[in-house]
């Protein structure tokens, strides 16, 4: 077994943990940053999600980290790719025009930046980066992680890693069972939490669903149709309680309204009711934004409703049985391609699109799908302030009030809160939220002295993590989580010390604004203005 010491260990890959490592090695800390694949980034690049942005991301209320990924995203396509005229003009390039985001792109486009972001550091020996490694073991005494065992690599071999500080990046929150770290998973009760969209009382089992998504281009007149999926014929009759009918439809729900509505793949009749393409939602690579025959398709991924999977929790379940709910979301989008493929209607009246091709170059895979899930919802430390509906949510604030305004703000971020359905049989729950701020208190578990949450297990509830759960604020929590691994290793100051002594936390958070550049409160005009799609 390797022994490996530093300063801070970051346990996980996605956009917190880059965020928490670079934050740390530019405050002179050095840092190991381990990721359970090959690639960095996590929803942006492993689960090939789009950025899901909020209005304002362009100004100054962007992480300053996550600015830059945004703006070395542009310069990597613009120094290698053949943009047209216009694009090429656009000081808000965006490569794929897809509906979701001002700046949709491919996912191995942001490996490359978040690997040229990392480069000094990791040349200068800040940061060690070891991928292909999950956390088997995590060894305690008393109130602290001492260590964490991860094991693969390319040799299957064991590494411990000693840490002064270990912040958990992991997409599960994997660390806070490990370690026994005091967490919540699934649904909060209305009588724990008094939210106004909390089911009445807990349900663990309750979880948002995961999707397994995968990118495509279309090639016509060729033949691309996979393999019916095993279970092919359970999507295509299974009709859940609360969805209009089986998965493998163009038919689903209005997350805000639950109205019914009909989507079109390609040349959506918007006269007779169509909502938009769906080709367009989450298109990575649009042909119109470069030079004419450069590229013969475009290419879009498939992250829409019809891969949610919501039959079987990943959490509060023995690993068996997590194993085999990710096998049946895997089935389900393969399941949703072949339908595709072969048997959905099509505007000239026929059916299927047998040119439909799967790109595992986009995704890095050999079967096509993405590396990993795209995981909603993580195990939830419980902190010394849980964020709950309250807090941020329009019908639950006083009018005209906008979010709570925390003291001990390290970050800001703004999504409506937007759940999935979920595994307890509940639909979305899709509701307006105020642009709204991070407080340290949800960083800091109610017990363990050196363990920070730097991704979705923040203290959040299973209503506000809908919110909360977003790549650029996923990206916030890691910079005041890596900044703050920082500020108590110079001071030798726990985490919990910091925000309870106000003479350190007004330091921390000017460490936050002046050093580093990170908003701490949005402005007036912002706070008190819903977030819109």
């Amino acid at each position: 077994m390797t022994e490996i010491r530093t300063e801070i260990l970051v346990v996980g890959g996605g956009l917190g943990g880059v965020a928490a490592a670079l934050t740390a090695a530019r405050l002179g800390r050095t840092v190991v940053l381990t990721e359970a694949t090959d690639w960095l980034g996590g929803q942006l690049t492993t689960q090939a999600v789009p950025p899901d942005e909020h209005p304002w991301i362009e100004g100054s209320a962007c992480p300053p980290g996550y600015a830059e990924l945004r703006r070395r995203v542009r310069d990597y396509y613009r120094r290698n790719y053949p943009l047209g005229p216009e694009a090429a003009r656009d000081p808000l390039l965006d490569p794929g025009r897809g509906v979701v985001s001002r700046m949709c792109h491919e996912p191995r486009v942001a490996v490359a930046v978040i690997e040229e972001m990392l480069a000094p550091w990791r040349s200068s020996g800040a940061i060690t980066v070891l991928t292909g490694y999950e956390p088997v073991a995590a060894h305690t005494d008393g109130d602290r992680i001492e260590a964490v065992t991860l094991a693969g690599g390319h040799d299957g071999r064991e590494v411990t890693v000693h840490a002064s500080y270990v912040a958990d990046a992991t997409e599960l929150g994997d660390l806070l069972e490990l370690a026994g770290v005091e967490h919540v998973i699934g649904a909060e009760g209305r009588d724990e939490t008094g939210e106004p969209h909390a089911p009445e009382t807990a349900d663990p089992l309750d979880q948002q669903a995961v999707s397994w998504c995968f990118a495509l281009d279309h090639r016509p007149g060729e033949n691309h149709v996979i393999d019916r999926p095993d279970s092919y014929d359970h999507w295509r009759t299974t009709v859940a309680p609360f969805w209009p009918g089986p998965q493998l439809s163009f038919t689903d729900i209005v997350p805000i309204t639950l109205e019914q509505r009909t989507w079109a793949l390609m040349g959506a009749d918007r006269e007779a009711g169509e909502h938009f393409d769906l080709w367009q939602f989450r298109r990575v690579l649009a042909r119109e934004t470069f030079t004419p025959g450069a590229f013969a398709s475009d290419v879009t991924v498939v992250n829409w409703p019809q891969i949610d999977y919501w039959e079987a929790p990943l959490l509060g379940v023995d690993a068996a049985a997590r194993e085999a709910a990710l096998a049946e979301g895997r089935e389900l989008s393969l399941s949703f391609l072949h339908w595709l493929q072969t048997e959905a209607p099509r505007p000239d009246g026929g059916t299927g699109w047998p040119g439909l091709r799967l790109r595992p170059d986009v995704t890095g895979t050999a079967d096509g799908l993405a590396k990993a899930p795209y995981i909603r919802e993580s195990r939830r430390i419980k902190a010394e302030l849980t964020v709950v509906e309250q807090h941020v949510g329009v019908e639950a604030r006083p009018p005209g009030a906008g979010s709570e305004v925390f003291h001990d703000s390290v970050g800001l971020g703004s999504y409506r809160i937007d759940l999935h359905p979920s595994t307890g049989g509940r639909t979305y729950i899709d509701i307006e939220s105020y642009p709204f701020q991070i407080p340290l208190g949800a960083l800091i578990p109610v017990r363990v002295d050196n363990l920070l949450p730097a991704n979705k297990n923040i203290g959040t509830t299973h209503i506000t993590n809908g919110c909360y759960r977003l790549h650029p604020v996923e990206w916030a929590i890691g910079e005041a989580v890596g900044a703050l691994a920082g500020f108590c290793l110079e001071r030798a100051l726990p985490p919990r010390k910091v925000r309870s002594d106000q003479a350190q936390l007004a330091d921390y958070q000017r460490l936050l604004s002046e050093s580093l550049g990170i908003r701490l409160a949005w402005p007036e005009e912002i706070r008190n203005r819903p977030h819109h799609y």
